[in-house]
């Protein structure tokens, strides 16, 4: 869908999922995270007030379990991951405007007003339900949802577990015209097509109700569903309503018209949560009388030389210690640039640091010092604008517009790059450090200019790179305007 309603009211509104807290974060989550605040940035930049959500997912079985396990209380377990997540705002130089935790008050007040509104439009109903359940996936599991051995695809290391019990049930069966309607009329709901197309097959396949709640006596760690104590929300029912938890709704009427219904509501996801993000979630706003998001984009996974991440292989990618190691701007630039937005990718750290060395410490970082060192050296004068290294040139906007429009971070960069290696090239065949000792003062003169020229671009390269490396950006702006010598952007890694 376009931002066309979006850019007359000059609102935008975008979130991530809300990651599970029963382990540290991981490279996939920044991955997401990063594309999400570039887009936040990016649409900020073009003068949209913008509302970036994100969070944490803190109810369920499995913290619960694991909680219990460790002889933890809940609470101060997830109280420890979620203070991890929230440490990675600061890790990535991330720009949310709230990070919403589903044990906050306001989420749980509004969770139980979206079961409510649910209920009273006829599609919550309570019946006794034996089924297997996945712990991983926080989910009931069918059969053919099961692999050869009887296990979840995305959680093969555990069996599912025989659940029977009353709960509460979703009529999700009642949605499946209404959402392969909203598919058919919204051609770009889902990005990229393969995964739309995904769960179109999913929806047109048939969907059965499901359980929303558990026992409380059983698993008391949960939302409680309203007028009724003895049983809990179900997790996924609770967490998908941090969307517009998120915006103070239902009290915040004007919060949620500005950035919800009027704000084209771009949802990030992996690829593992399509189900949830393009169809429950949808459908349970179609049962609220709520409008529909506006846009799921979904990236594939990050696996580790060749395989899936795991604590129990012990290959988990630590993006605090990338970070640590290579600054933020190094780690935001390598999942955007070389991390595919949409597929699958492989992580190595012998490629990170091959990146790092080639593309910014011997590229953009050589070229900043040797085109400074010039400026600083050859006492040049130039004009720059006042909106210079802030304001995006127009032709540059434009092809920016139209490859962050298709969520395509890994091209924006490789045009900034282009100019990038414009520049180098620029150097290389005008030779304006030879120019400057000739004792033609033509060619001091050329030698000038031609600085001039390159620092003036330098400046514009610096306003491309404020959304993609806010840090390398703003740092490249203060070398020029003070005209200093300055410390090399990146250092070497041997």
């Amino acid at each position: 869908m376009s931002d066309t309603q979006a850019s007359n009211k000059n609102y935008k509104y975008i979130t991530t999922t809300l990651p599970y807290v029963n382990a540290d974060p991981h490279i996939g989550f920044a991955l997401e995270i990063t594309q999400a605040d570039v887009v936040a940035r990016f649409k900020r930049l073009e003068g949209f007030e913008v509302f970036f959500n994100t969070g944490t997912d803190e109810h369920g079985q499995k913290i619960y379990q694991k909680a219990n396990d460790e002889g933890r209380d809940t609470q101060k377990y997830v109280d420890h991951f979620a203070s991890r997540f929230e440490e990675l705002i600061t890790a990535l130089n991330l720009s949310p405007d709230n990070f919403i935790r589903t044990t906050d008050e306001g989420h749980k007040k509004a969770a139980q007003e979206l079961w409510r509104r649910c209920e009273e439009n006829g599609d919550i109903y309570k019946k006794n339900f034996k089924g297997l359940y996945c712990v991983g996936c926080e989910m009931y599991v069918t059969e053919k949802d099961l692999n050869d051995n009887g296990r979840c695809p995305d959680h093969s290391d555990q069996d599912p577990i025989e659940v029977e019990e009353e709960n509460y049930f979703f009529r999700f069966s009642k949605y499946q015209k209404p959402l392969l309607d909203l598919y058919e009329k919204h051609p770009d709901f889902v990005i990229p097509d393969k995964r739309f197309n995904e769960i179109k097959r999913f929806v047109e396949d048939g969907l059965e109700d499901f359980s929303i709640s558990r026992v409380a006596e059983k698993m008391p760690w949960g939302v409680p569903v309203p007028g009724d104590e003895e049983q809990v929300m179900y997790v996924w029912f609770d967490a998908l309503s941090n969307y517009v938890s998120t915006l103070g709704w239902p009290e915040d009427k004007e919060g949620f018209n500005n950035f919800w219904i009027e704000g084209a509501p771009t949802q990030f996801a992996g690829k593992d949560q399509i189900r949830q993000q393009a169809a429950m979630w949808q459908a349970m706003l179609m049962s609220a009388q709520l409008p529909p998001s506006n846009q799921i984009t979904v990236h594939g996974f990050i696996n580790v030389e060749g395989k899936k991440m795991s604590k129990s292989i012990g290959n988990v990618v630590d993006p605090f210690d990338l970070v640590d190691e290579y600054s933020a701007d190094a780690v935001r630039y390598y999942l955007l640039r070389h991390i595919n937005p949409v597929e699958d990718s492989d992580f190595t750290v012998k490629k990170m640091k091959e990146i790092y060395n080639a593309n910014l410490a011997n590229g953009l970082g050589n070229l900043v010092s040797r085109m400074t060192n010039m400026y600083a050296s050859y006492d040049i004068e130039v004009a720059l604008d006042q909106n210079a290294g802030t304001v995006i040139e127009e032709e540059d906007m434009q092809t920016l517009q139209k490859l962050m429009s298709e969520y395509r971070f890994d091209r924006a960069l490789d045009y900034i790059w282009a100019e990038i290696a414009h520049l180098d090239a620029f150097i290389t065949e005008n030779e304006p450090y030879k120019l400057i000792k000739s004792d033609d003062t033509d060619q001091v003169e050329e030698a000038k200019q031609a600085v001039a020229y390159l620092v003036l671009r330098l400046y514009d390269i610096a306003a491309m790179l404020s959304p993609f490396m806010p840090e390398t950006s703003a740092e490249i702006k203060r070398i020029i305007e003070s005209a200093e010598k300055p410390e090399p952007l990146f250092q070497r890694r041997e």
